[in-house]
């Protein structure tokens, strides 16, 4: 076993988007949407993050192929108690390009985390309001 041969594969365009959502306070959102986290504005780092992940998708899954991205493209969607996370992801290619627009959702939305966790923490310690959720592959499209 091991990596699939994809050396006879055209390269052709593709294209995949992926979604997924993390469930956040009430408050929480309130303070995105005012700007008040005290790490910054989540967003615009969650952003980069996932771009940089689905370009590293190769090293933190074993076998993706190293493909060269034409594009990453990650937006979000503030809901009252939840923030949708998309990532499109382009190549010209021999393998598709879900994994990566995957592993680009993953990352932007475990960044947002990150930033708003000290105010997500009860007074345990624990998250009874915070779940990343509904990770999946919206579309994916091979050729012209």
């Amino acid at each position: 076993m091991g990596m699939i041969d994809v050396t006879e594969k055209p390269v052709v365009r593709r294209l995949a988007e992926a979604a997924g959502k993390i469930y956040l306070s009430r408050d929480t959102v309130e303070l995105i949407k005012a700007g008040k986290v005290k790490k910054g504005n989540p967003l615009p780092v969650a952003e980069v993050a996932g771009m940089n992940a689905a370009k590293q998708t190769h090293l933190l899954i074993p076998h993706c192929h190293q493909l060269s991205l034409d594009t990453v493209g990650i937006t979000f969607e503030i809901s009252d108690d939840f923030i949708e996370a998309r990532c499109v992801v382009k190549a010209q290619a021999r393998t598709g390009v879900e994994m990566e627009a995957l592993v680009g959702v993953s990352m932007a939305l475990n960044t947002i985390w990150d930033m708003v966790k000290y105010v997500e923490k009860n007074e345990e310690g624990q998250y009874p309001f915070t779940r990343i959720a509904e990770i999946r592959v919206l579309q994916k499209h091979k050729g012209a």
